[in-house]
């Protein structure tokens, strides 16, 4: 088979089209044949030399694909050589097939092609897991998402409105604002040009937000514990904006506050297939009804999966960009 393989460490053309082993599925796993991969941020981190594979994991980035099933390892039941599907990856996803550990796969949802059903599992897997399972966001309460236009912004807006918490998003300019609205964001803040914490306390009446789904890490930090409500709860899924920076710990324990920082790809297989068992449960009937849907903003062909990623670099995407085999 092929794969995007990398090299060497560096910048977009690092990742190089390339001849490599087939897979073979273990016990417990199934082999996929790879329609389409979701480009993340960190396939990216892991292209410039910051985040390998982990042991036993193929090098190649991708940590989400669908597929149709070709193969059953030992001990698989369930699931049938032709199943349409998509599924969270620890890696290897850049590549014509792929091992999946059978509790991570899900069905394609009704509604929603092949192809597009990528852009799905790592989305829905880290809002779900984050807003709902770890910081319990309830009807009646605001969430803060940064980075609203992204493909987890896109999917966090959309979940949490449909169970009925009001929305606020930060992104860069009035376009992508305007894209968070028609997915049903409440207060719109330009990061560019505004302070997100006053704005959030002036549409909160000084409440502030009670849950804020964070993808900067340090540089938004305080500010963002600043903007927390009383009994708020701070998940921190991405450290785009560094990994140090101080904490008051008094403004934290005058709220009952909460911060957590979680990510998925180090996650038990445990852990990952409860999380897919939660998102098949709640999340798959909202897609089927068409009360939520994924966002693609581009597919490319997976070869030229380097034009992929300087797309994601230049930050100008609204959702997700898929990569087609």
């Amino acid at each position: 088979m092929h794969a995007i393989t990398i090299p060497e460490p560096g910048g977009p053309e690092a990742l190089v089209w390339a001849e490599v082993s087939d897979p073979v599925p273990g016990e417990g796993e199934v082999l996929v044949d790879v329609a389409a991969a979701g480009v993340n941020r960190a396939d990216v981190l892991q292209r410039q030399g910051h985040y390998p594979s982990p042991p036993g994991i193929p090098p190649y980035p991708g940590l989400e694909c669908s597929g149709r099933i070709s193969a059953l390892g030992p001990g698989v039941t369930g699931w049938a050589v032709g199943d349409e599907v998509c599924a969270l990856l620890a890696g290897g996803g850049y590549a014509e097939k792929v091992v999946v550990p059978s509790g991570q796969l899900l069905p394609v949802p009704e509604g929603v092609d092949l192809v597009t059903s990528a852009a799905l599992p790592e989305v829905t897997a880290t809002v779900w897991s984050n807003v709902f399972m770890i910081s319990h966001l309830r009807p009646g309460e605001t969430l803060l998402a940064h980075g609203g236009s992204s493909g987890i912004g896109t999917m966090a807006i959309q979940l949490a409105k449909a169970v009925g918490a009001r929305v606020a998003v930060t992104a860069g300019g009035p376009e992508k604002l305007a894209a968070c609205r028609e997915l049903g964001a409440d207060i719109l803040i330009d990061y560019r040009e505004q302070d997100f914490v006053e704005e959030v306390r002036r549409a909160t009446d000084g409440a502030g937000a009670d849950v804020i789904l964070d993808i900067l890490g340090a540089k938004y930090l305080a500010r963002n514990v600043e903007t927390l409500a009383l009994n708020g709860r701070l998940a921190i899924i991405g450290l785009q904006g560094g990994v140090k920076a101080e904490l008051n710990l008094g403004t934290l324990l005058s709220k009952s506050a909460a911060v957590t920082a979680t990510g998925l790809r180090g996650r038990s297989l445990a852990q990952k297939s409860a999380i897919i068992a939660a998102v098949r449960e709640h999340v798959w009937p909202l897609i089927g009804g068409g009360r939520v849907r994924p966002i693609v903003y581009r597919t490319v062909p997976m070869r030229e999966a380097p034009a992929a990623h300087r797309l994601m670099e230049s930050s100008e995407h609204v959702g997700k960009i898929l990569l087609t085999v």
